[in-house]
C-alpha cells in the first residue's frame, strides 16, 4: 500500500508540474504574441497568420444563442469549431446543417464540431487547440427537463465556466475569451431605504450574492458566481477576457427552443419590472455584440464587462407584448399589477453606453446603422 500510494503521489506531482509548465508557456506565448502585435513589423517571420486568426471556438454551439453566434462568425469569414456535449447534440448539429440553420451555403464548410464535455478540461483544451478565441455561451438545460434551473445547476455552471477558462489558459493558441454572462449578475441589490446606491446600473454594477440566495434566484446566482470565477482565473492565468451581461434573450420560438434559461431569467420579473430593470435583447443583436467585442479585443479596443439590451419593459403595454411573445400569463411579467393605468416609477436606469460606444466605432456584422443598440434607457423621473 505504501509503495502504491507513493507512486500515486509522484504521478500526481508530475501531472501538476506538467500543467504548471503548460500554463506558464501559454501565458508567455500570449505576452510574446501581444508584443509582436503591438510592435513594428520586423520581417516575414513576425507577420501574423491571418487565416489562423480567423479560427475560433464556440461552446454549446447548438444552443439558441450559440447558433446565432456561429452564424454571425461565419458571415464575418471565420472558421468556427463548435463543442457539443454528446453524440446526440452532434446529430442535432448535422440535422441543422442539412436544413441550413447553421448559416449560408458559403459558410457551412467553415465550421465543424467536436464532442467535449464542459466537465472535461483535457477534452476542452484539445477542442480549443489551434483556435485564437473562445466564445463560452454558458448555455445549460435541466438534464431531466423537470426542475428547471436549480441551485445545483448554478453550481454546475460555475464549475463548467472554471473548466473552460482553465482549458483556455492551458491552450497556447488561445489569446482571448468572450464569456456570456447575464444582466442578472448586475441588477439584484439589497434594499436601500436611504438611497445610498447609485440609480445607474452599468458594467461596474454587481448583484449581491446574499440577495440572490435569499430570493432563491438560482439563475442569477449561477451567472454571478460563474462570471466572478472567470475573472479570477483570467487574472491568475494571464488570459484576456471580456464578459457580456445579456438581458433576457428574445427571438423566434425562443421559449420553445431555449426554455430553461428563459423561465429561469423571469423568476423575479415583477420586481425587476417595477424597478425598471426588466430588459430584453434579440438573439441576433446579442450575437452581433459578441463578435464586435471579440474583434475589438484583437485591436486592444475592448476590455472588461459590457451590458447588452435593446428593449426595456417599463410599461404595461410592453409587459403584455413580452408575455404574449413568451406565451406566459401577464402576471409572470409584472405580477398582479396588470392594470393598463399602472405604469411603474422605476428606481433605476440601465446603461449600455460602453457597448454602444464600442459598436459605433467597430465594423458592424449585419445590422443597418439605424439598428444600433440604444445607448442609455433613462427612467429616473
Amino acid at each position: 500500500m505504501g509503495i502504491v500510494r507513493t507512486e500515486e503521489i509522484k504521478r500526481t506531482e508530475i501531472e501538476e508540474f506538467q500543467r504548471m509548465l503548460l500554463s506558464c508557456a501559454s501565458v508567455h506565448r500570449r505576452k510574446d504574441e501581444e508584443g509582436l502585435k503591438r510592435g513594428p513589423r520586423a520581417g516575414p517571420g513576425l507577420v501574423e497568420d491571418d487565416e489562423q486568426d480567423k479560427v475560433v471556438c464556440v461552446t454549446s454551439g447548438v444552443s439558441y444563442l450559440g447558433r446565432a453566434i456561429v452564424n454571425r462568425l461565419l458571415l464575418r469569414g471565420y472558421s468556427v469549431r463548435i463543442t457539443v456535449d454528446n453524440q446526440e447534440d452532434l446529430e442535432k448539429l448535422r440535422e441543422m446543417e442539412t436544413t441550413g440553420e447553421m448559416g449560408t451555403g458559403r459558410g457551412r464548410s467553415n465550421f465543424w464540431a467536436v464532442v467535449a464535455k464542459l466537465s472535461d478540461v483535457g477534452r476542452l483544451s484539445d477542442a480549443f487547440e489551434g483556435c485564437r478565441g473562445v466564445f463560452h455561451t454558458c448555455s445549460f438545460a435541466d438534464p431531466a427537463g423537470l426542475s428547471g434551473y436549480s441551485k445545483s445547476m448554478a453550481e454546475i455552471e460555475v464549475k463548467a465556466t472554471e473548466n473552460v477558462m482553465e482549458a483556455c489558459a492551458r491552450t497556447p493558441s488561445v489569446r482571448s475569451c468572450v464569456l456570456t454572462s447575464s444582466l442578472l449578475a448586475c441588477v439584484w441589490r439589497p434594499d436601500d431605504p436611504d438611497n445610498e446606491l447609485s440609480c445607474v446600473i452599468n458594467p461596474e454594477s454587481w448583484s449581491n450574492e446574499s440577495v440572490c440566495l435569499d430570493k432563491k434566484l438560482w439563475y442569477a446566482l449561477g451567472k454571478l458566481r460563474a462570471e466572478k470565477a472567470a475573472w479570477r482565473i483570467a487574472e491568475e492565468r494571464g488570459l484576456k477576457l471580456t464578459t457580456i451581461c445579456s438581458a433576457l434573450i428574445t427571438g423566434p420560438q425562443v421559449c420553445g427552443r431555449n426554455p430553461t434559461p428563459t423561465i429561469a431569467y423571469l423568476k423575479g420579473a415583477p420586481e425587476m419590472y417595477m424597478n425598471g430593470l426588466l430588459a430584453t435583447v434579440d438573439a441576433l443583436r446579442l450575437a452581433d455584440a459578441h463578435v464586435s467585442v471579440y474583434e475589438a479585443m484583437n485591436h486592444q479596443m475592448a476590455s472588461g464587462r459590457y451590458i447588452c439590451f435593446d428593449r426595456v419593459i417599463d410599461r404595461p403595454d410592453k409587459a403584455a407584448g413580452l408575455a404574449s411573445e413568451m406565451g406566459f400569463p401577464m402576471d409572470k411579467i409584472c405580477g398582479s399589477s396588470t392594470s393598463g393605468e399602472l405604469t411603474p416609477r422605476p428606481r433605476f436606469e440601465l446603461s449600455n453606453r460602453k457597448l454602444s460606444a464600442l459598436m459605433s466605432r467597430t465594423p458592424r456584422c449585419c445590422f443597418e446603422e439605424s439598428n444600433v443598440i440604444s445607448d442609455v434607457h433613462r427612467f429616473c423621473r
